[in-house]
């Protein structure tokens, strides 16, 4: 798997995100990481044993739009 010191975090660790990108095509809005995680723009993930987390973008100040 990994090679890289110190080892990328597995893809079942609440930090995989920090592992390395290997492959990146933001033109399709997705990046793969050494720990074998698709991730997608909208912070979306397809970990390697196929399960899917959903977004978990947060919302940031400002971004919120009302109705008047």
């Amino acid at each position: 798997m990994c090679q890289h010191t110190p080892t990328c975090p597995p893809a079942d660790s609440p930090d995989r995100e920090a592992a390395v990108t290997v492959a990146c095509h933001p033109e399709q809005g997705w990046s793969l990481l050494c720990n074998g995680i698709l991730l997608f723009e909208d912070t979306g993930e397809l970990l390697p044993d196929g399960r899917v987390i959903a977004p978990h973008r947060s919302v940031q100040a400002g971004s919120v739009t009302t109705a008047a």
